[in-house]
């Protein structure tokens, strides 16, 4: 399970990392940047918290939902690239990202969806293909969007995304409860905690919550 920022794995895949492991499977999870410049690129917020002070916080939070969802710590992993960055280091990314997956073999990987709005998230998934496809893996690859761009036609929305049969839905509703309590804990994400902030970074939470998860099949 691939993420860019501490939240993206959560907000995608909290029900299906819950599942999995509760059906035996050990899971993953790489978070690729640090999130530091979360309220700077949002809002334009320096202090209250500073980037560095944030990136503290939300590598906090992620390690609790984290644990709550099934995780082990041993299992969490943090690449540590500053946030906004991907694009500028995809090498390095890439590198890093193939090393996991070298050790790990993983038979499903999960990464953001190619044509999400924020640019390391579409990063992330570039990557993350091209890693699996230069190993030559038979890793079944599956994609989670956490904003991405709508379609010009609301009818094709199908076409939009390949076909009708490249999306899969995972029933998370023994797990939503799960969900809900591990992202409760990105309260710097989900809460106003800076008297600079007029809205929360991430809001309409409630989309997350479904009792469906949504993927897309590479």
């Amino acid at each position: 399970m691939f993420a860019p920022h501490p939240d993206d794995e959560t907000l995608g895949c909290g029900g299906t990392i819950a599942k999995r492991i509760s059906e035996g499977y050990e899971v993953q999870i790489v978070i690729l940047t640090d999130g530091r410049n979360a309220f700077l690129t949002t809002f334009g917020i320096e202090f209250d918290p500073t980037p560095s002070e944030l990136k503290g916080i939300r590598e906090a939070e992620v390690r609790r939902a984290s644990r709550i969802l099934g995780v082990t710590e041993d299992s969490l992993f943090f690449l540590g690239f500053e946030d906004g960055t991907l694009g500028q280091n995809k090498n390095q990314v890439k590198d890093r990202v193939s090393g996991l997956i070298n050790d790990s073999t993983p038979v499903e990987v999960y990464f953001t969806y190619e044509k999400d709005l924020n640019a390391d998230h579409r990063v992330t998934s570039r990557v993350v293909r091209d890693a699996i496809d230069e190993m030559g893996l038979e890793t079944r690859s599956f994609q989670y969007s956490i904003e991405r761009k709508p379609p010009r036609i609301v009818p094709s929305l199908g076409r939009f995304f390949k076909s009708r049969d490249s999306v899969i839905r995972v029933d998370i509703s023994r797990f939503l409860s799960l969900k809900k309590k591990a992202l409760g804990e990105f309260k710097s994400q989900i809460e106003i905690i800076s008297q600079m902030q007029r809205s929360p970074v991430v809001d309409g939470i409630e989309r997350f919550l479904k009792k469906e998860e949504v993927f897309f099949r590479c």
